[in-house]
């Protein structure tokens, strides 16, 4: 049997622009709350600011449009023509032949120059999303594009506070439980991965992929399968 996260996104958009946060952001520490920081190489530019379709540009807007989840895993919907900082992104979690459809809003978007601890300077490039009401977690994930300006070496980060929800349906809480989190670092994983081989493919003169709009009005489905 298959559950399908939902047969209309423009609905599924329209209930989720009426959520709020399912925690509080000042709440985050303590036990059963993880922090988590992993770092993917995605190659090497020249020190200095980021060339033009060079690894850190090509992974900014692929990283905009979603592109880096592993399609196994997590799809989105999202209204191609908002906003970055406030988009409403209908998340469809998959596992087997289940679909979870989960809420989050973008929160913030990253565009700075920074010092590191080892002296070096960094650009980085990126957004953060919040969890929604009716969502399977809570929390906060962060996706940046880094350059480090002295190095040339460009990595993608994901940096995320999280935690399991209350989750009303008993079966559903078991198997987040036991797969919850083992999903959570194999997402991690796998969307470097990705992000890393799509840099690599377009730079050698492939096409860059793009979200696929669907239906008549600006919904895409993210990322391209």
């Amino acid at each position: 049997m298959r559950f399908t996260a939902h047969p209309d996104p423009d609905r599924g958009l329209r209930e989720i622009a009426a959520y709020g946060l399912n925690y509080d952001p000042a709440e985050t520490d303590g036990r059963g709350w993880h922090h988590d920081r992993v770092r993917h190489l995605l190659g090497d530019e020249e020190p200095g600011e980021p060339v033009p379709d060079g690894p850190f540009d090509l992974a900014c807007r692929m990283v905009h449009d979603y592109e880096f989840a592993e399609p196994m895993i997590m799809h989105a919907y999202f209204h191609a023509d908002a906003p970055l900082v406030g988009r409403d992104m209908l998340l469809e979690g998959r596992f087997l032949v289940l679909r979870f459809p989960m809420g989050v809003r973008v929160d913030a978007e990253v565009d700075e120059v920074r010092d590191r601890a080892d002296g070096t300077r960094e650009r980085s490039w990126g957004w953060s999303y919040r969890t929604l009401e009716h969502h399977l977690e809570r929390g906060r994930l962060l996706y940046e594009v880094v350059k480090n300006l002295d190095t040339g070496r460009v990595e993608f980060v994901m940096t995320g506070v999280s935690s399991r929800a209350t989750i009303p349906n008993p079966v559903i809480a078991l198997g987040f439980g036991v797969f919850g989190r083992w999903t959570q670092t194999r997402f991690y994983r796998l969307a470097g991965r990705r992000l890393a081989r799509l840099v690599a493919e377009v730079s050698a003169g492939g096409k860059r992929p793009e979200p696929r709009r669907i239906g008549q009005g600006d919904i895409v489905l993210a990322p391209t399968d």
